[in-house]
């Protein structure tokens, strides 16, 4: 099991909640060493495969090794964060967002990282639509890696988050066909109209904040969910997480299944998987088999370290 040093956990639980570029790039400046001794590449990346029309719909697919051998794997899809406004699925030279991917393949999966059109060109429910269809996408080309389209799990952080549950309580329209479960991490689902900070109303504009909130939907939804907040998310983050589990309660008289990742801010948290996993990597390990009906063979069990930092990487044609 990976665990960072605690002179590293302390240095980013000292840091301030507020998620700010300073935040962003004395986390990560944190973590990349540790990323780097571990490898946070899987064997095998295909690179910007088109999932849509707009230049923003690519994906990338993160194997053990090309074709469909043996039994098809589950497949987690990632959706990453950046305010609505920025972000991308792959930073070259930067373990972003290619460790969710090896930490997928790590445990035996599929791992499909995904980038989305951005506000304010296209707001509201245009992530929710491009989450649909890079799982339409997924049902419909993934057998070709070796991925189960029966056997999706769907996880986002922060706007991706949003646009993940915004998918979920069907506000972008698409199937849930072949979902098992989905994973929430540090987002928000009720965003009342004084909440709302420049990234919202660039994403949201001036739709009311009633038709955008997913908090009620997301109870609704009957595949198995899991939520996530770190230590030192931002209020506003603990917020949502106290909101959820209220709303949660009052319907039916439990709590939901909460990931509380000790020791980590808003960026760490995401960044954390691969190199502090019981922060997150594992809990979400272990749902991700749950779900599935599959055991976690990496950062659940045995705390392997990915098989390669070298990736092949493949454009399209």
């Amino acid at each position: 099991m990976e665990q960072l040093p605690p002179d590293v956990i302390a240095a980013l639980t000292a840091m301030s909640p507020d998620i700010t570029p300073e935040l962003v790039q004395e986390s990560w400046a944190l973590l990349i060493p540790f990323h780097e001794k571990a490898g946070y590449s899987a064997p095998r990346i295909d690179r910007d495969l088109r999932y849509g029309d707009d230049p923003r719909h690519r994906l990338d697919v993160h194997t053990a090794g090309r074709g469909p051998a043996g039994e098809p794997a589950p497949v987690v899809l990632f959706v990453h964060g950046g305010g609505f406004t920025g972000g991308d699925k792959h930073v070259a030279g930067s373990p972003m967002y290619d460790h969710i991917g090896a930490w997928a393949v790590r445990n035996g999966w599929v791992g499909v990282t995904m980038t989305y059109r951005l506000a304010p060109e296209h707001r509201w429910p245009a992530g929710a639509q491009d989450v649909a269809a890079a799982v339409r996408w997924i049902r419909g080309g993934i057998a070709e890696y070796g991925g189960d389209p029966d056997r999706i799990v769907v996880a986002g952080h922060s706007a991706g988050c949003v646009h993940v549950a915004s998918y979920l309580t069907g506000q972008g329209g698409g199937s849930l066909d072949g979902v098992r479960g989905a994973g929430l991490l540090s987002g928000f689902y009720q965003v009342e109209e004084d909440e709302r900070t420049t990234p919202e109303h660039a994403y949201y504009g001036d739709t009311p904040p009633a038709a955008v909130s997913t908090l009620d939907g997301l109870l609704d939804v009957e595949i198995p969910l899991v939520f996530a907040v770190a230590e030192r998310d931002p209020r506003f983050s603990q917020l949502q997480v106290a909101r959820l589990a209220a709303a949660w309660f009052a319907r039916k008289g439990t709590v939901p299944q909460v990931i509380w990742s000790e020791g980590h801010n808003h960026i760490s948290q995401i960044g954390s998987v691969g190199v502090d996993d019981l922060a997150l990597g594992a809990p979400l390990a272990r749902f991700v088999a749950r779900v599935t009906g599959t055991q976690a063979t990496g950062t659940q069990a045995t705390g392997t370290q990915a098989t390669s930092t070298q990736a092949t990487s493949t454009e399209p044609a």
